[in-house]
């Protein structure tokens, strides 16, 4: 088995609603997101997948979050922005874009997670 797992970062503010404490406040993050992806084979180069594809994919997702406030951006205008959420949110929405517009790296590896960071010390994933 292959892992293949890009890191990038963005930076945005949110607030968490109905948090029972100061997170429910406007506050920022230098936030992490790890994507990682398997698979069992390689193509003719080599690779499971490419660095710089799944790297553009993830960035170019990430961008609609890069300086907002997150909590206006959908889904997370009517969903909380957690990090649990976010993790899920990029998982699910990147999933699509892999299977449909990169239907060659589909049949080598596929989206086994995806890691959201809002500090060195917490994190969330969202797996199926």
């Amino acid at each position: 088995m292959y892992e293949v797992k890009i890191i990038t970062t963005f930076a945005a503010a949110h607030s968490l609603r109905d948090y029972p404490g100061n997170c429910k406040n406007i506050h920022g993050h230098n936030w992490k997101v790890e994507v990682v992806m398997q698979g069992h084979s390689l193509d003719n180069l080599g690779m499971a997948i490419d660095f710089r594809m799944l790297k553009e994919e993830t960035e170019g997702l990430l961008n609609d979050l890069d300086h907002t406030f997150i909590n206006d951006t959908p889904p997370f205008n009517t969903m909380n922005p957690t990090a649990e959420n976010m993790a899920r949110w990029i998982y699910e929405t990147l999933s699509k874009k892999l299977n449909n517009h990169h239907a060659h790296y589909a049949h080598y590896a596929k989206l086994d997670r995806v890691c959201v960071w809002e500090n060195e010390n917490s994190s969330a994933s969202y797996y199926e």
